[in-house]
C-alpha cells in the first residue's frame, strides 16, 4: 500500500506550517497537501478526484474565517468516496460534532508528535478494514483534559444520564454528552440492543442471562444489568440465535 495522501487546512499559516510538517516526518504519510480555507480545500479535494488520485483524509481547523470545519465536513461526508477527517483544533467544545461526522480523530493544539501518529494510525485502520460488514464506530471522550477517542467495541453496555450517556469499558467509565437514543440507533448494527430504559448492552459482552422469579437480568462481567419485561423475549431470541450462529466451541 502507498502511503496516504493526505489534505491539511488551517487558515493560520503557523499552524498549517505545523501540522503539514509534522504529517511528512511520518513514514505512513506520501504526500501533504495544504488549503488555507474551506472553498480552496473543496477545490483541491475536487481537482484530486478528476485526477483520480484521491485524498485519503483530511486534517481539518473547525474555526476558520468562510467556511468553517464543521461545515465542511459535512459537505465532505456527501462526497461519493468521502475522505477520513481528524479534526484538528483549540477548541474542546465540537466534540460532538466529531462524533456525529464518525471522524477519526480529534486533535487539540498544540498538536504533538505522538497524538497526530496515533490519527495516522486510525486513519491507516480504517483504510485498510473491508468494507462488508458493520465497522467499528468511535466517540470522543475527554481525559484528563485530553480529548481521546473510544470504539464501540470497546464498549460493554452504555447507561442513560438524561442528555449524557455513560460508556462502560473494560477498564472504566466515560460520560459522554449524547443522549442513549442517538447510540441506541446508531451502534444497533454493531449489535448493541436497548435491554431497559436507561440501559444499552452490547450482545458479544453478555456473559449471562438470568430469569428469577419473573425478574431478568444480564450479566456483563461482574455487573448486573436489568432487563425491563418488554425486551425480555427480544434479547433472549437474539442471544439463541447469536448463539446458533457461532456454533459449538
Amino acid at each position: 500500500m502507498t502511503g496516504l495522501r493526505v489534505l491539511a487546512v488551517d487558515d493560520e499559516q503557523p499552524a498549517l506550517e505545523d501540522v503539514a510538517y509534522l504529517l511528512r516526518a511520518d513514514p505512513r504519510i506520501g504526500e501533504v497537501l495544504t488549503a488555507r480555507d474551506g472553498a480552496a480545500a473543496l477545490k483541491l479535494l475536487d481537482r484530486a478526484m478528476a485526477e483520480g488520485r484521491p485524498v485519503d483524509a483530511v486534517f481539518l481547523d473547525i474555526r476558520m474565517r468562510g467556511l468553517d470545519g464543521v461545515v465542511l465536513g459535512r459537505l465532505l461526508a456527501q462526497f461519493t468516496r468521502p475522505p477520513k477527517i481528524v479534526f484538528v483544533t483549540a477548541y474542546e467544545d465540537h466534540a460532538v460534532d466529531a462524533f456525529e461526522l464518525k471522524a477519526e480523530d480529534y486533535l487539540l493544539k498544540p498538536v504533538r508528535p505522538e497524538r497526530l501518529a496515533e490519527a495516522i494510525r486510525r486513519v491507516c485502520g480504517s483504510r485498510t478494514e473491508p468494507e462488508t460488514g458493520p465497522q467499528a464506530d468511535t466517540i470522543p471522550v475527554e481525559l484528563g483534559g485530553v480529548t481521546r477517542f473510544v470504539t464501540s467495541t470497546e464498549v460493554r453496555y452504555v447507561e442513560a444520564r438524561g442528555d449524557y450517556a455513560r460508556l462502560h469499558t473494560a477498564t472504566g467509565s466515560h460520560l459522554v454528552r449524547i443522549p442513549l437514543a442517538a447510540l441506541e440507533e446508531r451502534w444497533a448494527p454493531a449489535g448493541f440492543v436497548r435491554v431497559h430504559r436507561s440501559h444499552l448492552v452490547a450482545l458479544r459482552h453478555i456473559d449471562e442471562l438470568r430469569i428469577d422469579s419473573g425478574r431478568c437480568v444480564v450479566r456483563i462481567g461482574e455487573t448486573e444489568i436489568p432487563v425491563s419485561r418488554r425486551h425480555t423475549r427480544e434479547l433472549r431470541d437474539l442471544l439463541v440465535r447469536r448463539a446458533r450462529k457461532a456454533g459449538p466451541r
